[in-house]
């Protein structure tokens, strides 16, 4: 089909209706009948300008599609239903009276930049937007709950809260000069390796990038090990990137060992990083008797959740605050704000909780990693 029949198609296409499943949130309507609902303090706020029929508010049937890429040339619509959020963002009428909210801010599990941006942000939003004047912090992730006196915020308190790396709330966890030399760097990446992925295809420096969707071996023809020796003798250091989920599976764990939880109750994972690191010591020991041999270690996981919020992350942050704000307040409850196909919309919590975006490691983005690091598929032949 040449560019002149598709575009008389698209011009001459019709589209029917397409069958909609929207991901329903919980809403405090449907567990306590007849609430009483109250205009949003928005409506006489001076600074916003709006009308009835500008588009200001959301109204509870506007939604955003999951998908908006489609083949008009195939079966289009499908008859398969096309998953739909809420669209986040302030409805004309809520269901609490800010005069007597009384809201809790707390920070938990792992740091990322940003945090304090969002913390500052729900305590100005609540009490510049819709007029919310107790607003406590809870300190030390959910333990402070009930281990602590909160901290009383405002406005002027949280002003320059955004300017800090970290949680000023604190959470639960704190926490090529060298001959033959390793570089040897661990990142974040539990259970999917997309910053593994990511760093090594934006450093273009990496030689081995190891992520959890990619079983790997160390011994052995195409093995960890032969690689790094081929590439020592070519380039005189090598560097791997090894995300904190991989290799779990080739780790010795003594029988007596169960699976440990954090106190957020995730499996702890054993450490690839420091049992990758002895290993190559043993293998250069055994392989290279008297050579000179380097591994240089670096886990940087906390040196960068904890750095300072960049621009781009303060603003999305405070469009991230802002949306939850709005949801809140207008009675919705179960739900996370994120962004879908450049719009922000309110996604079931236990979606979230479920749902899993591993590396597809099938896709061209593999497929570029292993062009720029040229590594082994460590497949067994």
């Amino acid at each position: 089909m040449n560019t002149d029949d598709i575009q008389d198609q698209l011009e001459s296409l019709t589209i029917s209706p397409i069958n909609v499943k929207l991901k329903r949130l919980p809403r405090l309507s449907d567990y306590i009948p007849d609430l009483k609902s109250y205009t949003n303090p928005l409506q006489h706020n001076t600074f916003y300008h709006h009308s009835d029929h500008d588009g200001f508010y959301i109204s509870h049937s506007d939604i955003i599609l999951r998908q908006i890429v489609f083949d008009f040339s195939g079966n289009f619509p499908s008859s398969a239903p096309h998953l739909a959020y809420h669209h986040a963002g302030p409805r004309k009428e809520i269901l609490f009276d800010p005069k007597q909210v009384r809201a809790a801010i707390v920070t938990c599990g792992g740091l990322c930049p940003g945090l304090n941006t969002v913390i500052r942000e729900l305590v100005i939003g609540l009490w510049e937007l819709y007029g919310v004047r107790e607003i406590f912090g809870i300190k030390a992730g959910y333990r402070g709950f009930y281990s602590g006196d909160p901290m009383q915020l405002d406005p002027k308190l949280v002003h320059n809260w955004h300017k800090r790396g970290g949680t000023v709330l604190e959470t639960s966890r704190e926490a090529e000069s060298a001959p033959n030399g390793i570089g040897l760097v661990k990142l974040m990446g539990r259970n999917t390796g997309h910053i593994t992925l990511d760093a090594t295809l934006s450093s273009c420096d990496v030689d081995c990038c190891l992520i959890p969707e990619h079983d790997f071996y160390l011994e052995g023809k195409g093995g960890l090990f032969e690689f790094l020796d081929l590439r020592l003798k070519e380039n005189g250091h090598a560097v791997v990137v090894v995300a904190e989920g991989a290799g779990q599976d080739i780790i010795p764990r003594p029988d007596s060992q169960t699976q440990k939880t954090d106190d957020s109750g995730n499996p702890v994972f054993l450490d690839i990083g420091v049992w990758l690191k002895t290993e190559l010591k043993k293998w250069w020991e055994r392989e290279h008797k008297g050579e000179l041999f380097t591994i240089k270690y670096i886990d940087p996981t906390y040196m960068i959740r904890a750095v300072t919020a960049n621009a781009t992350d303060n603003l999305y942050c405070t469009l991230l605050a802002h949306s939850a704000i709005h949801g809140i307040m207008a009675g919705y409850t179960g739900f996370v704000t994120g962004p879908i196909n450049g719009n922000y919309a309110y996604i079931p919590m236990d979606e979230v909780a479920h749902a899993k975006s591993p590396v597809n490691t099938n896709d061209h983005k593999w497929a570029w990693v292993r062009s720029v690091t040229a590594q082994p598929d460590f497949l067994r032949t």
